[in-house]
């Protein structure tokens, strides 16, 4: 198979999908891999170090997406390329097809393309095997992250994070005990930062608690428990996700109103839509404002802080599913194992899940 690695095209995502070594197994197993020019540079991958492996290098996007039958991107097609989508091409990428404009899906279906959402990999476990490292990557940044944020020349309250003798640490609120918010717990509650986990969960909440070896606090979310815990928050994180869907919101305008003078908000389930009311997406160039007097953080792609580690990590994680959808192709490969279908929201054009035909019908 074709297989094409554009550019990403998102303010500030500088991950690549493969990396050199990823490249080079497609080679080997028999496939041609073309690589946009610079597509690894924010990585530090040259395009010399895809060169020496066996890529071919591809000058421009016209180029690239007439080239590849399997795009591996990391954000989808910008709008000005989706012209040059063919029928029966492969889009693959963090498409997020639920927060998704309407007008790209249409553009997608009417080119007779093939979606493939990473997020949406999900194994009969409930894994999702491509998004796992990325939020791995996004919770063990928490730390570090609402550290400089509280600092005053970030507009934060001035507070340090973690304690000193005689000062207390900052108190820190985690919304959601999945892999985003129980690796930020383990992070604070490493550094000896007062952390309070929500979630609905109480399976998720145990192993947050025995994860941290007690060293948080876990309750129920429930809407007078935000009342109770938000008031005396320096750090908010919004850490909850919907499979398919967007993000709920949790926490209402008048709830962040209640939040002290430039505390911190986190909203790391922005790119499905936020789970704060108040958020709004933010760029890694100018990642916050101030919203009721709360600082704001709301970066979609959170990884690409650190993205030489987040693209081996995702090259890691992607490959195996590259390697199968490249021998068998897509359809093939969705009828052999379960999470590459539960990936796919169209095929040929056509719907392949009911949250994705329910969105063409109301587009």
């Amino acid at each position: 198979m074709d297989i094409a690695i554009p550019q990403a095209h998102a303010p500030d995502e500088h991950r690549v999908a493969l990396t050199p070594a990823g490249v080079h197994s497609l080679v080997i197993a028999g496939h041609t891999v073309f690589v946009e020019s610079g597509a690894g540079a924010g990585a530090g991958f040259t395009d010399a170090s895809y060169s020496a492996v066996g890529a071919h290098i591809a000058y421009g996007p016209e180029e690239i997406y007439a080239r590849g039958d399997l795009l591996l991107t990391i954000d989808g097609v910008p709008e000005n390329a989706l012209p040059m989508v063919r029928p029966g091409q492969v889009v693959a990428g963090f498409l997020h097809l639920a927060v998704t404009p309407r007008r790209v899906i249409d553009a997608l279906a009417a080119a007779g393309a093939s979606t493939l959402s990473y997020e949406a990999i999900r194994r009969n476990d409930g894994i999702a095997p491509v998004l796992l490292p990325m939020s791995e990557i996004g919770g063990r940044l928490m730390p570090q992250l609402a550290a400089h944020l509280l600092e005053t020349p970030s507009g934060g309250r001035g507070t340090l994070l973690a304690p000193i003798p005689g000062v207390p640490s900052a108190e820190v609120v985690i919304l959601g005990a999945g892999r985003v918010g129980g690796n930020a717990a383990y992070g604070f509650s490493s550094w000896g930062v007062q952390t309070t986990v929500l979630d609905q969960d109480m399976d998720r909440l145990r192993a947050v608690e025995q994860i941290c070896r007690g060293h948080v606090t876990t309750r129920l979310a429930t809407e007078s428990a935000l009342a109770h815990v938000l008031p005396f928050a320096d750090v908010v994180i919004g850490a909850v996700k919907v499979p398919h869907g967007r993000a709920p919101k949790l926490v209402s305008a008048a709830m962040v109103a209640t939040m002290k003078p430039r505390s911190v908000i986190i909203d790391v389930a922005i790119d499905e839509g936020g789970c704060i009311e108040t958020s709004r997406p933010t760029t890694h160039s100018n990642p916050t404002y101030l919203a009721s007097g709360v600082l704001h953080y709301a970066v979609p792609n959170i990884p690409s802080a650190v993205a030489r580690t987040a693209a081996h990590a995702l090259n890691n994680a992607l490959l195996p599913f590259a390697l199968r959808i490249a021998s068998q192709g897509l359809e093939r490969a969705a009828q052999q194992d379960d999470a590459i279908a539960r990936g796919i929201g169209l095929l040929n054009g056509q719907p392949y899940t009911s949250h994705i035909e329910q969105a063409l019908e109301h587009s």
